[in-house]
């Protein structure tokens, strides 16, 4: 990633991790926006073999991945427990996939946990919502710091810090949310 883009994601990261609930139509426009961003960046190799035209071009290079973004961030302004649904399916898919690997059994156990962790948000909307924002918050700025501070090892510190992260964040939005439920 780049400065611009590391910047980004911190700014965006501690936003969603510290006002999720509070600003949840935004929050959700900025979850769904770094889950399109990220898609579309891991899949960037694939569409510069199908369109080998665009692969000097900066241009396209940098704002692919923010179209891409932007049009999953759209989905933020849909249904309140749809998207919450999506979140919770996606952080765990982006989780395991990340983490564990893309073998079909891993995809598959993972997807099953979505499922089951989606169902439950939609039960529960505001704790969800809390959570859900908080892992998503915390996921961005595990990115930003391991991108940054390239001299950790990413598979020795990723959990810890994506957990550290997630659960300061939730514990801050519960106790300071706390008369609104």
């Amino acid at each position: 990633m780049e400065m611009y883009q590391i910047i980004i994601f911190i700014l965006l990261g501690l936003t969603v991790l510290l006002f999720g609930y509070r600003i949840k139509k935004i929050a959700f426009f900025i979850v769904w926006f770094i889950l399109g961003f990220n898609l579309v960046t891991m899949l960037m190799p694939t569409i510069n073999n199908l369109v080998p035209q665009i692969v000097g071009n900066a241009l396209w290079q940098n704002l692919l991945p923010i179209a891409g973004g932007l049009l999953l961030a759209l989905l933020g302004f849909t249904i309140e427990k749809l998207c919450l649904a999506g979140v919770c399916f996606a952080l765990t898919m982006i989780v395991v996939t990340h983490y564990f690997g893309t073998e079909i059994q891993v995809i598959a156990i993972g997807a099953i946990v979505g499922v089951v962790l989606a169902g439950l948000a939609v039960t529960l909307v505001k704790p969800a919502t809390i959570i859900a924002t908080s892992i998503a918050g915390s996921y961005a700025l595990t990115l930003a710091i391991f991108a940054l501070i390239t001299q950790f090892d990413i598979h020795t510190f990723y959990w810890p810090v994506l957990i550290g992260l997630a659960v300061i964040g939730a514990i801050f939005q519960f106790t300071t949310t706390k008369h609104e439920f």
